[in-house]
């Protein structure tokens, strides 16, 4: 084999090579925010802060970033892992900086582009602004939005990064808050088998006990978990009692009496990546949260009123409703490469 051809043959490998790499760059995967055809519109103001590939990056880079916290440990994704569909599995309540407890399990970072408040108790409107809360948390992240823009500015790369994605390298809260807010609102559930089952995308079905189990979350659910985001946004007392830490849930943010130990309904997606489960991850197994609807409703002065009678399932309807939340569980999002570490 001569020179030349030894030459071509090395120019097409290098060639091969570098498309492999492209298709395993992240970035490549970037199409922008698409809302499912299903979904209904859009609560967050995206005209205000449109995706772009750059500040999507950053947003991405900044959620991974332990210097969001006093002492350089702490990421968002510490207690929002993508395997777990952004929760911190296996905590009863969030761990934070220095180990120390919070008061709440961690909820999922999940279709929040959706949502009109966040926080299990609704005390944060505006999705732009939710980072500021487990950023200055004692319990979370411990630190100041002063210092973290004082430690983003000093570090090698970040300035460079911003002025790509915003037009400057002066790091602003505002702009570091819309950052953050691209990554989330890109993390979008949406491709489960149900899903797959209302597009009526191929030859997606339920299954004769899945179809029973998607009845009986219409039936006896659905009122607060609706479709196809299966929760309402509202919040509620859904009858588990007080909790060990007399957690009073959205009576803290309103100080209505009326909102006493009221929770944000949580969504019903992804629930075999989410355990443990309620406010404060009482209930490890979900079999055990069907029992407590079934069984064991706690009748408080403003328990909902839907739940003034016990949901009564008998043994085969909650085989068939286990059956049916299985569906809403997406497993390319737990392993979308697009939102993981880098």
């Amino acid at each position: 084999m001569g020179t030349k051809q030894i030459g071509v043959i090395l120019s097409i490998m290098i060639v091969i090579i570098a498309c492999s790499k492209d298709e395993l760059v992240p970035g490549s995967l970037f199409a922008g925010f698409r809302k499912p055809a299903h979904f209904p519109e859009l609560t967050y103001n995206i005209s205000g802060n449109p995706v772009t590939q750059e500040a999507f990056e950053l947003g991405r880079k900044l959620f991974y970033e332990p210097r969001l916290s006093r002492n350089n440990t702490i990421s968002c994704g510490s207690c929002h892992i993508q395997s777990s569909a952004f929760t911190q599995h296996g905590h009863d309540v969030s761990h934070g900086i220095d180990d120390r407890l919070g008061k709440r399990n961690s909820p999922p970072i999940m279709n929040l582009a959706w949502m009109p408040a966040f926080m299990w108790d609704g005390g944060v409107f505006d999705l732009d602004l939710q980072p500021i809360v487990p950023i200055t948390t004692h319990e979370e992240m411990d630190e100041s939005l002063a210092n973290v823009i004082s430690k983003l500015h000093a570090h090698s790369a970040y300035p460079a990064l911003f002025k790509k994605a915003f037009g400057t390298d002066q790091i602003t809260t505002a702009n570091f808050m819309k950052a953050l807010s691209q990554f989330m609102i890109m993390c979008v559930s949406a491709e489960s088998k149900y899903d797959s089952v209302v597009q009526k995308i191929g030859n997606a079905a339920f299954t004769n006990e899945e179809a029973a189990g998607y009845k009986l979350v219409q039936q006896k659910c659905g009122s607060c978990h609706k479709e196809p985001l299966f929760t309402d946004n509202s919040f509620r007392n859904n009858g588990i009692g007080i909790g060990a830490n007399n957690d009073m849930g959205r009576y803290d943010i309103t100080l209505n009496e009326a909102d006493r130990y009221k929770f944000k309904v949580p969504s019903l997606r992804n629930l075999a990546y989410t355990a443990p489960y309620m406010h404060d991850g009482r209930f490890i197994r979900l079999d055990a949260v069907l029992d407590q609807y079934s069984n064991n409703i706690q009748h408080t002065p403003n328990l909902d009123p839907v739940l003034q009678n016990n949901l009564a399932l008998s043994a085969t309807e909650k085989q068939q409703v286990l059956a049916f939340l299985n569906t809403l569980n997406d497993k390319s999002f737990i392993n979308n490469k697009l939102l993981s570490e880098q």
